[in-house]
């Protein structure tokens, strides 16, 4: 009889999680094919790039939810009152048909799921795959922030001039423009680094979660730190070579690192340095004391 009792409630409880997987998919699957298209084919607008990380962070996401599945089936099935609050708002954000509400519908309606069927504690286990997820959400929030890059801007263009400066090249710094040769560099928006620092602080925390470090606070702000620094003074590299490129007339350098498949490699070479460094903190920094749990 126990037998016979658990076999419905099984199908009941596995019927219910093919449903809301169903739901999601008709629901969000063309957002997420229109997301992966613009990464991927850079028809998406510029501010949308900057969430570019989601190509990788998203699977990520989904393969740490998949991996947790049997700590979240062993959860009881308790609803928080919030829960139908975030679905609710996440419903309305969806219908609504404005760019950056209908995204952030994604992951509000998913941490309501959350809470609806787990309560706190779902929303707990299911916490980084969450982050990731909204962390990789594309809003206009970097059109926002660009205008308080300037500073950042005219600091790279500075640095860029003196570097080159120490190569016998005649270089004039006005502001956010280089003057070499007879030729003008603009070090713009969106040549900031602005992007290259989202994504870099992305996968450091992807790598912060892979390797067990983002339960140590000192090497988690020591990486994470460590990380912004290495993409400003990469991105003060780039823009250098692109000031040199420009103004030296090697127009096919200049688009192969700028527009090309060589920008591209360039940030792999150096996210790959973000391998190397956590691997380092991992290696010869102290752990943390751990706070005892009662």
């Amino acid at each position: 009889m126990h037998i016979e009792r658990k076999i419905p409630i099984a199908i009941e409880r596995y019927l219910l999680n093919a449903a809301l997987v169903v739901a999601l998919g008709l629901l969000y699957a063309p957002l997420l094919m229109y997301w992966y298209d613009g990464w991927l084919e850079k028809s998406i607008s510029i501010e949308h790039e900057y969430f570019s990380h989601g190509l990788i962070g998203l699977p990520f996401a989904a393969y740490i939810t998949w991996t947790l599945r049997s700590q979240w089936s062993q959860l009881p099935n308790i609803s928080h009152p919030a829960g139908a609050i975030l679905l609710l708002i996440g419903g309305l954000c969806y219908g609504s048909g404005l760019s950056d509400l209908v995204n952030l519908s994604f992951p509000i309606v998913l941490a309501g799921l959350c809470l609806w069927l787990k309560g706190i504690p779902g929303l707990r286990v299911q916490k980084w795959p969450l982050i990731f997820v909204a962390l990789a959400t594309p809003t206009h929030l970097p059109y926002l922030i660009e205008p308080l890059a300037f500073p950042l801007q005219k600091f790279i263009a500075s640095v860029a001039g003196f570097i080159l400066v120490q190569f016998n090249l005649n270089v004039t710094v006005e502001q956010v423009y280089l003057f070499v040769n007879g030729q003008i560099v603009e070090v713009a928006p969106h040549c900031a680094g602005l992007k290259m620092l989202f994504t870099s602080l992305y996968v450091g925390l992807m790598l912060l979660y892979w390797t067990g470090i983002a339960s140590d606070r000192t090497k988690s702000i020591l990486f994470l730190l460590s990380a912004a620094t290495i993409s400003v003074v990469a991105n003060i590299i780039r823009n250098t070579l692109l000031t040199l490129f420009h103004g030296t007339g090697q127009d096919g350098l200049f688009h192969w690192l700028h527009d090309s498949w060589g920008g591209d490699l360039y940030s792999a070479l150096m996210l790959g340095l973000l391998v190397v460094l956590i691997n380092w903190i991992q290696n010869n920094t102290a752990n943390e004391p751990q706070a005892q749990t009662h």
